[in-house]
């Protein structure tokens, strides 16, 4: 039922023009807010980025290029393995010694830390904890991955020494999982870097995670575990993806 008389439409179409108008100018505001802190961001990089002298603890003064000292300038090459029992004495070498970095990417990090406890124990298996990516083997996507972090995750897989391999835990690394339309998280993580190994659940238990190492394994002693060649076959291809969902890409595209 509709009242009668011209008063209550009138209201009506104010109101409705108030409301679309109170909706315009928030998003008016928000978008100027998200100019100041791109324009906030982007002074910051630059300032960071740009050639700098700073004293180091001895007193000498050195010269910093943030562009060339941090990041190199060749694109990743692929790595052909070596002939007969050799290959095969190396892989079974890198299957009995997976170093993991210790970067947390979402919520199975949690799982991460009871394989270091007596009751699992993953050092029976060869696999241990490292804390920079130079001295890491294997990068585990732990579950979902915003687009922040998906940065942080290229940078540190990237500087990698070949051979490297890449665990992804739980559903979202597949198909987005419970995160599939959000608007900051990857749906796909073999878009963005090559997967050796998933290991299913949300979140996968550590014994699904101790069953997603020895499958690891074996794939290394089979010669199988190739994305780091994959990922320098199809270079262009992976950085034309993560192009695609990084905005604030200020970085070079190497970064070994």
């Amino acid at each position: 039922m509709v009242p009668q008389g011209t008063s209550y439409f009138r209201y009506y179409r104010n109101y409705s023009n108030f409301v679309v108008f109170m909706a315009k100018d928030k998003k008016n505001n928000q978008h100027t807010d998200e100019e100041k802190i791109q324009e906030t961001r982007d002074k910051f990089l630059k300032d960071y980025n740009k050639k700098r002298k700073v004293e180091a603890a001895d007193g000498q003064i050195i010269e910093v290029d943030p562009m060339k000292d941090y990041f190199s300038q060749e694109r990743p090459e692929r790595k052909d393995p070596h002939k007969g029992v050799i290959e095969k004495f190396l892989n079974w070498a890198r299957s009995e010694s997976i170093w993991v970095l210790g970067f947390g990417t979402g919520c199975g990090s949690i799982e991460i830390p009871p394989l270091t406890t007596p009751r699992f124990d993953m050092f029976r298996f060869g696999v241990a904890m490292r804390p920079t990516p130079r001295q890491s083997s294997a990068l585990i996507i732990s579950g979902y991955l915003s687009v922040k972090t998906l940065k942080r995750a290229i940078r540190s897989y990237e500087q990698m020494m070949q051979p490297k391999f890449v665990l992804a835990l739980g559903s979202c690394t597949i198909n987005g999982g419970m995160y599939w339309d959000s608007y900051n998280t990857i749906n796909r993580l073999d878009h963005y870097m090559p997967v050796d190994v998933y290991v299913a659940g949300c979140m996968p238990r550590p014994e699904a995670l101790l069953a997603g190492f020895n499958k690891l394994k074996e794939r290394i002693r089979e010669g199988r575990a190739e994305g780091a060649n994959q990922y320098a076959d199809h270079f262009d291809w992976y950085k034309a993806n993560q192009k695609k969902v990084i905005k604030d890409w200020n970085m070079p595209d190497y970064n070994w």
